[in-house]
């Protein structure tokens, strides 16, 4: 505490320039985040496969793939430009002490005796601020939706589906975010210079109130969960989770086709009670043992503690910005930076921190990106050790094929942005070559993961 305490007077400096700063910091980070992409956009301009797939995947198939990855690339640099002029705007132009000033005044003038404070002052502003920046970033969903997606056939939403999801989005937000908020604020009023142990805790209990409403409340509103149905695959994921210990509650099968052609399996729950979920399109386009495959894949995760241990980890991360935070909440330097002079609000104070921020949280994601890599090939091998190695090698090649994922990636761009080892490499890792051949334990020991790729499975 005296530690922070102590940070917290030093980086507390009149006239210290904190904009200046942290508009130095995104605009550093743009541009390197540019450069990887045109990295990535040269591989992408690659007109054959690399030579672990070119008994796996077809031509067309590759040249599909590219097509798909540039189209991507091209609209990331857009997306990301867009995005770069809103934060400048934002800071440059004072938008957040302006949106305070006007939610206060709208505060003052409209509402009943009683719904006035900090608390409900920041309620309006937030839901304010979240609904612009919802609507200036329509045209970048819309046309990643109806355009990039579409074009090659993957987007299966309609208009009003988008539309409809966006608004459930908006209210679920309102319902869900109003007393959470409100909770976090209080939480820091009434607790002093140690609000961060609190915060903490109020954090773990909503995460776990999350893990336990999200199936039931939550997920219902957007995909339909229907009961596996008897049969062969039924049977073979049962065993599976016997054979593990693996304490599974449900299986279901969700509607992914309702809105986009890729396929995807995963897990959630309580440790005591867990549910596996598998997309319709990888049942449709996979055979059984396929689909048995990728989530010994999955399970493995579990049996390997890396669930456990991502989780652990993301609580010392949540702990450690928490009591970052302490060391900003009272820098009277950093709000005046930023237009607030006679206000200091948590929420905003919270916002500047986060901002101030980035660059750390930038070397945290490419650490746990390498962790990640780690992992999947941890689960892979465990999947081998199941006796899935040929299911789950024509499995992950199916996938490929399916989602037209990164075939090939450079290894600075992969190292910052992908969490998945690319396909090359875990066949490589798998022992894959085009035929049933069995994989090499010491192959997946000395596997690095290095070149990475963004699928999910």
């Amino acid at each position: 505490m005296d530690l922070l305490r102590r940070l917290g007077r030093f980086l507390d400096r009149p006239g210290f320039p904190w904009k200046t700063l942290i508009i130095g910091f995104g605009i550093t980070q743009y541009v390197f985040e540019g450069f990887l992409s045109l990295r990535q956009y040269k591989i992408l301009q690659q007109t054959k496969p690399p030579k672990a797939l070119e008994g796996e995947i077809k031509q067309e198939t590759f040249d599909k793939s590219q097509a798909y990855g540039r189209a991507k690339a091209q609209f990331g640099f857009v997306a990301s430009l867009y995005s770069q002029v809103q934060n400048f705007g934002t800071i440059y132009y004072d938008v957040l002490p302006r949106l305070w000033d006007l939610t206060g005044f709208w505060l003052y003038r409209y509402s009943p005796k009683g719904f006035t404070g900090e608390i409900m002052h920041t309620l309006i502003f937030f839901f304010t601020y979240n609904f612009i920046t919802t609507v200036i970033n329509l045209p970048i969903s819309y046309y990643s939706t109806f355009v990039l997606e579409e074009k090659f056939g993957f987007n299966k939403s309609t208009v009003k589906l988008w539309v409809t999801d966006m608004l459930k989005g908006q209210a679920l937000g309102i319902a869900l975010g109003a007393p959470l908020l409100s909770a976090f604020l209080a939480i820091i009023q009434r607790t002093g210079n140690s609000f961060f142990y609190y915060l903490f805790l109020f954090g773990i209990a909503v995460q776990l109130f999350a893990i336990t409403i999200y199936p039931i409340a939550i997920l219902p509103l957007f995909n339909k969960l229907s009961p596996l149905e008897e049969g062969q695959l039924k049977t073979g994921v049962e065993g599976l989770a016997k054979r593990l210990n693996f304490p599974l509650k449900e299986l279901y099968v969700i509607d992914g086709s309702k809105r986009s052609a890729h396929s995807n399996a995963y897990f959630y729950g309580l440790p005591w009670k867990k549910h596996i979920v598998i997309y319709d399109t990888l049942i449709e386009k996979s055979e059984t043992d396929e689909v048995v495959a990728v989530l010994s894949h999955e399970l493995g995760h579990w049996s390997l503690s890396h669930t456990t241990k991502l989780f652990g980890i993301a609580q010392f991360h949540m702990f450690y910005v928490f009591a970052l935070f302490s060391v900003f909440i009272n820098n009277r330097s950093l709000y005046r930076s930023f237009g607030f002079h006679k206000e200091f609000p948590i929420i905003i104070g919270f916002i500047l921190f986060s901002e101030a921020l980035a660059p750390m949280d930038t070397v945290v994601k490419l650490l746990m990106n390498i962790l990640s890599r780690k992992f999947e090939f941890e689960a892979d091998e465990f999947a081998v050790k199941l006796g899935y190695s040929t299911e789950l090698a024509k499995s992950l090649i199916k996938l490929q094929i399916q989602n037209l994922s990164t075939m090939d990636a450079d290894w600075m761009y992969a190292s910052y942005h992908f969490s998945h080892p690319i396909l090359p490499e875990r066949l490589g890792a798998l022992g894959w070559s085009g035929k049933e051949k069995k994989a090499d334990p010491k192959a997946m020991d000395n596997q690095k993961p290095g070149v990475v790729s963004g699928r999910e499975l």
